[in-house]
């Protein structure tokens, strides 16, 4: 997807580029390219990256693989919480967050029902 997304914006480009009135020279046109193609190339890696946020937003967040930015997104999640997570992994069950006093029943409250612990 990522690929059919920069070559469509490439073929915008190029189509833009020959409706000018001025001449550029293939030099121009190449540095123009690379230029737009590069940017093309951070935008599509945002999008998908969006996509793919979009596609998990409603599954709930596996406390044994979440990145601690990804953990970090829960509700009321600290940095500090966060590492705790990690340091403190695997879990049997997303429970084992408070019986094993990584984060208080409060927190825990808060985020629940927005994770998992697969095994």
């Amino acid at each position: 997807m990522v690929k059919l997304i920069a070559a469509f914006a490439v073929s915008l480009l190029l189509l833009a580029a020959g409706c000018t009135s001025q001449k550029s020279s293939p030099d121009e046109v190449r540095e123009k390219t690379a230029q737009a193609t590069s940017e093309m190339k951070q935008d599509a890696k945002a999008l998908a990256d969006g996509v793919k946020e979009g596609w998990n937003r409603n599954q709930p967040l596996d406390v044994n693989n979440a990145s601690k930015e990804q953990l970090q997104s829960l509700p009321g999640m600290s940095a500090e919480g966060a590492e705790r997570i990690i340091e403190s992994r695997p879990y049997g069950s997303a429970s084992e967050l408070v019986s094993r006093r990584v984060i208080s029943q409060q927190e825990y409250d808060k985020i629940k029902d927005q994770i998992t612990a697969k095994n």
